[in-house]
């Protein structure tokens, strides 16, 4: 019965799913104790259960706070603990819609996803409660300059090529990982579980904008910092309504088509895929959204699907810009070298020098910024107001704790005419 009502809510869950990747700030908070499945854990929440008890309200999958497989006054009892937030256990269902329950307070955290320890540390999370990071935390140049206070901590590996030694060392109480399918990302869960079964596993994208949001109020309530989610939350959803509510008046078929690749030649994002949903999300359509995951793809094609705007990612770890480095010379060169690739020579995009680069972590958890670069890019004249580089300096001072001068320091976007500073 339980796995059918799960069947059931997904099912729910999926109506309510944006189309074409328009933005739905409004969506089920998937913790047990949202008994009427709104955004939220509140007085209504005891109101429905109460209901259900009394033969009132039908009974919903998250009606059981305590996840005891019945629905009683222990349940309300949960809810108000979670409330006062003094309750000892906190059942959610996390992105890859596995059913975890921790222990509250989690104390010691390990995180082998840069991207979520980002979020946290736009939540406040106390650097203390962090026990192990992922290999790019502490070995990247980039990544170093990124999170400086967690350049000595222990090395866990990665989420694709995680270090058991290390972890079972940190004695983590929680471990959060990708949702990736790629290296041993599946593996995980199961392998630490056998080795032991103390020890939870949480899987969260991070950089996905249909559900980083929802990842973010989720992580308040598993790490007792639901004010702060809120206040970043608030933050989030103004800039990126602030591009989706204009991008609404323009009809959909009046999008630039944009040819996303990414770190090498003629490898691409497809439909579904964060990147896209960020790109799309910005007003533009991805010329392969009719495929999956990150295919290959023949330069015929791109040819013949002709896109208006070529898109290329820009990799950190690879040196070619970031916080570290101060200069578009990396950059400037991808972009030559896909201009004079001569199978693309009568491409739209091509002939109206409209190949922009930008650096992966607009891709990641700081994609509301890439989204705003994008949105310039696409729109030139709709979003003139924008200053990407305004918002990505605020959002390292107020949520991020970095004194990085933008001004000075770190190369981010480029193309020749409007971005040549590159930041």
């Amino acid at each position: 019965m339980r796995l059918l009502s799960i069947f059931i809510m997904m099912m729910l869950l999926s109506y309510a799913l944006p189309v074409a990747c328009a933005y739905a700030p409004d969506y089920t908070l998937e913790i047990f104790g949202n008994a009427n499945m709104d955004g939220n854990i509140d007085q209504k929440d005891i109101d429905y259960v109460e209901g259900v008890i009394n033969g009132i309200n039908p009974a919903t999958n998250l009606s059981d706070a305590n996840y005891d497989g019945k629905i009683d006054t222990l349940d309300v009892y949960q809810i108000k603990k979670i409330m006062n937030r003094n309750e000892t256990e906190l059942t959610i269902i996390d992105s890859r819609d596995r059913i975890v329950t921790v222990q509250i307070p989690v104390k010691r955290i390990a995180v082998l996803t840069g991207w979520t320890l980002e979020v946290m540390r736009s939540l406040k999370l106390e650097r203390d409660r962090i026990v192990g990071v992922d290999q790019y935390v502490t070995g990247d140049k980039d990544w170093k300059t990124f999170f400086p206070e967690f350049s000595d901590y222990p090395n866990c590996g990665s989420s694709w090529t995680p270090n058991y030694e290390e972890i079972l060392k940190c004695n983590p109480d929680v471990v959060f990982i990708s949702t990736s399918s790629s290296g041993d990302c599946d593996t995980i869960p199961d392998r630490l579980k056998e080795l032991d079964t103390s020890i939870k596993v949480i899987r969260f994208d991070s950089t996905d904008p249909l559900h980083y949001a929802d990842e973010a109020r989720k992580l308040g309530y598993i790490l007792g910092k639901e004010n702060d989610a809120e206040k970043f939350i608030d933050y989030y959803d103004g800039l990126v309504n602030e591009i989706t509510e204009k991008i609404k008046e323009i009809p959909e078929d009046k999008w630039p088509k944009v040819y996303l690749e990414y770190y090498s030649p003629y490898t691409t994002f497809g439909g579904g895929t964060g990147s896209s949903n960020i790109v799309e999300m910005a007003g533009g359509r991805n010329i392969f959204s009719d495929l999956s995951n990150y295919p290959e793809v023949d330069p015929e094609e791109v040819m013949t699907r002709n896109p208006e705007i070529i898109l290329r990612m820009a990799g950190s770890t690879k040196g070619q810009g970031g916080y570290a480095v101060d200069n578009t010379t990396a950059m400037k060169n991808i972009s030559e070298e896909i201009m004079s690739r001569p199978e693309l020579a009568t491409v739209s995009a091509v002939e109206n020098d409209r190949v922009y680069l930008s650096i992966n972590y607009f891709f990641g958890a700081r994609h509301f910024i890439g989204m705003g670069y994008m949105a310039k890019w696409f729109y030139p004249d709709l979003f003139n107001e924008i200053d990407p580089k305004a918002i990505h300096q605020e959002y390292l001072k107020k949520f991020q704790g970095l004194d990085l001068d933008l001004d000075k320091h770190g190369s981010f976007v480029y193309h020749p005419k409007e971005n040549p500073e590159g930041k």
